[in-house]
């Protein structure tokens, strides 16, 4: 069956997601063969994490993104956001030094939070309004393969061309042919350089928004991106809505965070599993994130009550939160010999759970709750909220709660109570305040929520 427009508008905006999350885990897979490489410490490796893509560059990114695509349309950051994106995966590719490395991640880390308000509110304003959710859960599918393709390449070229050798130094020159450990990494950046042209070339062919084309043009005055945004500011629904998303999504990011940054200290901890079993520990759970995302989300998002299904969701977050917290402080007891099953009850329900997670509730409510002539300048306010505080805890919060976990892993119950409490408030927020916008058309929520002037 072919293809309506309206879905291969969808799948080629989704590769931003894609490419997203894989410059996240690309990042950090390699980041052990940079820090060989190139003789930068701990300190360094946390510097990389916060200003790339996973935080403070994506944040930068989405204020920058959410302008343009109000501005001058959802088209026109498909044009030339990924060849920056493109630019910087190369320079990682090729990188023989920590300036490039560090140039490249930023540029990467930009340009997919410069996307992200264009494709959330693109795949929104093209879909039908019993569409909607499953075009966001396609997306949210994208997102996910990410760090399941980027793991299942990483073990492949681990266990085939390793990067250091058993004093954990670099693999010199010439163990590859000309290369050499850096071989597996720029593999995988290659990868991405590939994936992020052939996205570009899909993308700069897509027709502009409808919904934004009409807006823009009924538009009477064209006025400053501040003094929209000051206007909007001004508006109490405008005010709750971002009062709501934040406390749905910022909270639920915060232990996503925690998760894709620092599980593999946990899971070396749990039994000294090793960077292969670490490996499949993530790609177990990331495949099922993935097929959750399509499975759930996708099929159900428009069928079933959003209450329902955040509220299901939300409890299974929580619940795979509360078996770390019962782990970590059996690492704080010594007693964790018995207790392998709360690793894995954590990897199958945050899995499961993630396919349907605030994270998807998120990309569908902010672009349903906000009108067009500002939803991108809104979504890249909250986006760059929540990337700016996951980079403030990874860099501060992490360390003075966790402590080195490397030495003293006990440091994850007290992390771990903490996720709990966020994720309680991410389910009571999202369970009590569920906007009623299910088989509504967007201009149809607006009038709603907003009236005849906006």
């Amino acid at each position: 069956m072919a293809l309506s427009q309206e879905r291969k508008g969808t799948i080629a905006v989704s590769l931003t997601n894609f490419l997203d999350s894989g410059c996240i885990v690309g990042s950090s897979v390699v980041l052990t063969a940079w820090a060989a490489a190139f003789g930068f410490d701990a300190g360094m490796t946390s510097v990389i994490g916060a200003i790339g893509a996973n935080a403070f560059g994506a944040a930068v990114g989405a204020l920058i993104g959410g302008f343009i695509t109000d501005r001058k349309g959802r088209k026109f950051i498909y044009t030339y956001n990924l060849l920056v994106y493109a630019l910087g995966v190369f320079l990682c590719m090729v990188a023989v030094n920590l300036p490039m490395v560090l140039v490249g991640v930023v540029l990467s880390g930009l340009a997919v939070g410069a996307g992200v308000p264009a494709s959330w509110s693109y795949i929104s304003e093209m879909s039908n309004s019993t569409h909607r959710a499953s075009n966001i859960g396609i997306s949210q599918f994208a997102w996910s393969c990410g760090p399941a393709i980027i793991f299942i390449l990483w073990l492949a070229l681990s266990l085939t061309i390793p990067a250091t050798g058993a004093d954990g130094k670099l693999l010199p020159a010439g163990t590859y042919g000309p290369f050499d450990g850096l071989l597996g990494s720029r593999i995988v950046f290659l990868v991405l350089f590939v994936v992020s042209l052939v996205a570009w070339n899909l993308q700069r062919n897509l027709q502009e928004s409808t919904d934004w084309a009409e807006k823009n043009e009924n538009a009477s005055e064209k006025v400053s991106f501040g003094r929209m945004m000051a206007n909007a500011l001004k508006n109490p629904v405008n005010v709750k809505t971002i009062v709501f998303l934040v406390a749905v999504y910022l909270t639920w990011n915060l232990a996503a965070g925690t998760n894709g940054q620092f599980m593999p200290y946990l899971y070396k901890a749990a039994g000294n599993i090793d960077a292969t079993g670490q490996s499949l520990l993530g790609i177990v759970q990331w495949v099922l994130v993935a097929a959750c995302s399509l499975l759930i989300f996708a099929k159900l998002g428009d069928k079933v009550p959003h209450r329902v299904l955040f509220g299901v969701g939300a409890a299974m977050a929580l619940v795979s939160w509360i078996a770390i917290a019962v782990f970590g402080l059996a690492l704080d007891n010594g007693t964790t010999d018995s207790m392998g099953w709360c690793l894995w009850a954590y990897v199958i329900l945050w899995g499961v759970s993630a396919g349907f997670s605030a994270q998807c509730f998120y990309a569908l409510w902010s672009t349903e709750l906000f009108p067009t002539q500002y939803r991108g300048g809104a979504e890249g306010i909250m986006f760059f909220l929540v990337r700016g505080a996951l980079g403030i805890w990874s860099l501060v919060g992490v360390g003075a709660i966790m402590g080195d976990l490397t030495t003293d892993p006990s440091g994850f119950f007290p992390a771990a109570v903490i996720m709990c409490v966020v994720l309680l408030i991410s389910l009571v927020v999202g369970v009590v305040w569920c906007p009623q916008t299910q088989g509504k058309t967007l201009d149809e929520i607006t009038r709603e929520r907003y009236g005849d002037n906006i």
